[in-house]
Formats: structure tokens, sequence, C-alpha cells
């Protein structure tokens, strides 16, 4: 049996033992997903105490409802857990931290140029776009890290796709100066 083969065992053996009720399972399960799930959280919510919040009511919706998901092989139940929180995620936003967006796009963008990245630490990146205002950092990490189109992000959000364009736009932009900026302070060192 193979690494893969034997990934596949463990999670659908957990898996049938949390359905069961076993609280050692529950505790592996959760230690598995944890620390992953609350870097996915703490892309969109900034207050640790408020991702701890919905880390907890998200590990309560994903108990309560284990039973209706379906395993579809390795990675399956990763992703959709992934999509409990980003969802109770956004639904924080939108309930509790006024995200504002832009309806109107007065500085249409004529190219989408990509953030020179560079040799930035990828602990300095996340903490750029933790400081992205609500909006733009909502946007780019659902178009970004959830590969999700504008179309979606609009139904998600309840905005126009041209709206999540100019957020997405805009915050590559404020990411492409604070990394060059970064990488001009750094150079010498």
């Amino acid at each position: 049996m193979n690494s893969r083969q034997e990934n596949r065992l463990a999670e659908e053996t957990i898996l049938a033992l949390v359905r069961r009720g076993d609280t050692n399972a529950m505790q592996i399960f959760y230690n598995q997903y944890a620390g992953y799930l609350t870097a996915v959280c703490s892309r969109y919510v900034v207050d640790t105490d408020q991702v701890k919040d919905i880390l907890q009511e998200a590990f309560i919706k994903i108990f309560d409802s284990l039973d209706k998901f379906e395993f579809r092989g390795e990675g399956s139940v990763k992703a959709w857990v992934r999509r409990i929180v980003v969802n109770d995620s956004i639904r924080y936003l939108k309930q509790n931290c006024k995200v504002s967006l832009v309806y109107d796009i007065p500085d249409t963008p004529d190219e989408d140029e990509d953030p020179p990245y560079g040799d930035v630490p990828a602990s300095v990146i996340q903490q750029m776009i933790k400081e992205l205002p609500d909006g733009y950092r909502t946007v780019f990490n659902l178009y970004v890290f959830e590969d999700k189109s504008h179309k979606e992000i609009a139904s998600l959000l309840g905005i126009k796709e041209d709206s999540s364009a100019s957020q997405l736009f805009r915050a590559k932009k404020i990411l492409a100066t604070r990394i060059k900026e970064y990488l001009n302070r750094n150079r010498d060192e």
C-alpha cells in the first residue's frame, strides 16, 4: 500500500469514527485541520479572537453535518472544511465589519500587473495581505486563494462583477507598492 492509499484509508477511518461519535477521532480530526483552517480564516478576519469564534462555530457545523458529507477521495475533506470556514468568515465580515467595497470604478485598470514577489518571505506577504482594507482583502483572497471568478465573488458579496475586479486591482496595486518598498528597504541587508 502506498502513502496515498494510506492517507485515504486514514481519512475514511477517521470520518467513520467521528460519525459514530468517537471523541478521540473528533480530537484527531480537529488537530488535523485546526491549524490549516486558522490560517484560512485569518486571511479574511484579522482579529484573533474573532478567528477563534468563527472556527469554533465552523467545527460545530462540520461535526453536525459530517453525516451529509460524501467522501470523494483524498483532499475532499480539506476542500469541504475550507469552504465552510471561508463562507463563515465572509458571513462574519458582512455582518460585523461593514466591508467597504467600491461600487463605482473611477480608474478601471488597463493592465492587470502582478506584484513583484521576488525574495519576500511568505510571512511578510501574508502580513501585507492582512493589512489590506477589508473589502480589498476579501476579494483578493477569494480570487487568488479560493480561485473564484469575479462573477462568483460578486454573487457571494452582493456586489457587481466590475466592483470585484476593481477591488482586486486596487489590492494588487497596494501589495505591489508594499512589496517594492519592502524589497528596497531590505536590499542592502
